[in-house]
């Protein structure tokens, strides 16, 4: 009788057993902070503690952070720190306004990420991952599959939202989206202190030129499409880069909006789900009893399944690795919230100023909302198991007005991508496969993630 293996456990920091001292702590923090935390965080409910910014909660408990990020969200603003890290690179663009310029940006870009739409962009998700796995035909035998994940969700991303418009070469711009990710995408010491903006952060010198890189990029692709528009309005796509531009004037977006929402999209908008793509590739290569079933699903979907949009409901195993490879290592680890007024949660008092954490990396881990919380175990989320789970146990698109909005993008794009290379490649580990999470805005592999690319 086959023994069932005992599940892969992926490698993660240990929770930390005592705190650190202030300049430890700020070592961590600069060097990761999925490090940082101690044992309380993966079983309580909630911890509070006096940061060195001032009081700081994390917010563990489903019904907490529904009350954070859903019922009371107009008491809650980003983070002082948070936006002190993403506002010099994205501005005003989705991810990091407030109020009323959220509010522009969000009626904006709805029609673009409607389920028509969405749906409506399948064909070309597949002919993107189709082209693009053509090239592991020729690549060397072991592969980084964590770059090759940027490059194949970036060109997925310039297909659909900018019809392929996008100045710059794919490859350029994975490099100098890894060097903004090393340097702009670390919290910087300065801003764990609160200090004045005006002393000089280093994260930020060392990240200027790849932002210019990037507003160049913008300022670029802009240029091109507003040419196509004066040369023939009949012609030009109508697509989210279209959209934008439409929606310029003066009961809409202002110029610098529309290039701040552009810059989040190309910046960010890919790489979330490139790392997420990258960790189901691995875990899957780590657990071949997982990988099994998937491929066998897969080949039985493409067999009779011709149309890509029709994917991802018709693959719940495939959708399963996907969404547990986010549960260990979610693409944005931190949600950070901060009260605009003092507010109140059963015992608890939030008070105005206070740094509030709703962590996907410890909320997904948590001993109390999860069985064996460190292993790779996609059944968590295969039909009538992922019904009853909480939906504030698991977060990676956030949750509440500020959900992210191209959450189902994210997801048929996965499925058509991880159907696409798993059915013509096999993914193993090799002896340089040892990855350590790190977070640098998203969850990113240290290392890399080198595997064995064959033909199956």
């Amino acid at each position: 009788m086959d023994t069932v293996p005992a599940p892969f456990v992926p490698p993660a920091p240990t929770p930390r057993t005592s705190p650190p001292s202030f300049l430890e702590m700020i070592r961590i923090v600069y060097r990761n902070p999925l490090e940082l935390w101690g044992e309380p965080s993966y079983t309580k409910p909630w911890v509070s503690v006096s940061g060195v910014g001032g009081p700081l909660i994390i917010a563990n408990d489903p019904g907490l952070i529904r009350h954070v990020l859903v019922d009371n969200a107009r008491n809650y603003r980003m983070s002082t720190v948070r936006q002190k890290i993403l506002r010099p690179i994205l501005r005003d663009g989705l991810l990091t306004a407030e109020g009323e310029v959220w509010r522009r940006s969000r009626r904006a870009m709805a029609p673009v990420f409607t389920p028509r739409h969405i749906a409506g962009f399948a064909p070309a998700m597949r002919r993107r991952a189709e082209e693009f796995a053509r090239r592991y035909e020729q690549l060397p035998a072991v592969s980084d599959i964590a770059r090759d994940m940027t490059m194949l969700t970036y060109e997925i991303l310039a297909e659909t939202l900018f019809s392929g418009e996008v100045a710059g070469s794919p490859g350029g711009f994975a490099r100098q989206v890894d060097h903004l990710f090393e340097t702009m995408g670390r919290v910087d010491p300065l801003d764990l202190l609160r200090a004045p903006d005006w002393l000089p952060r280093l994260t930020r010198l060392r990240g200027r030129r790849t932002l210019a890189y990037f507003r160049r990029v913008v300022a670029d692709t802009i240029a091109m499409r507003e040419a196509r528009l004066e040369r023939c309005r009949e012609d030009v796509p109508e697509d989210f880069l279209t959209l934008l531009l439409r929606a310029e004037g003066p009961d809409g977006l202002t110029r610098a909006e529309v290039e701040d929402n552009i810059i989040t999209f190309i910046g960010a908008g890919h790489e979330t789900t490139a790392r997420a793509l990258g960790w189901t590739l691995y875990c899957l290569a780590e657990a071949p009893w997982e990988r099994e079933p998937v491929e066998q699903e897969i080949e039985a979907v493409l067999s009779r399944e011709p149309d890509p949009a029709k994917w991802l409901d018709a693959m719940p195993m495939t959708r399963a690795a996907f969404e547990e490879a986010m549960r260990l290592y979610p693409p944005a680890p931190s949600i950070n919230r901060e009260p605009i007024e003092t507010d109140t949660y059963k015992d608890l008092t939030l008070v105005r100023g206070a740094t509030v954490l709703a962590m996907p990396w410890t909320i997904h881990r948590h001993r109390e909302l999860w069985d064996r919380p460190d292993a790779f175990m996609p059944e968590r989320f295969h039909p009538g198991n992922r019904e009853r789970l909480d939906r504030y146990q698991y977060l990676p698109f956030g949750a509440g007005p500020r959900v992210c909005i191209g959450a189902s993008f994210a997801m048929q794009e996965a499925v058509i991508a991880l159907a696409v290379l798993m059915s013509r490649f096999r993914f193993d580990t090799v002896a340089e496969t040892n990855p350590w999470p790190v977070q640098k805005l998203t969850t990113q592999p240290q290392g890399g993630l080198p595997l064995k690319v064959s033909r199956r």
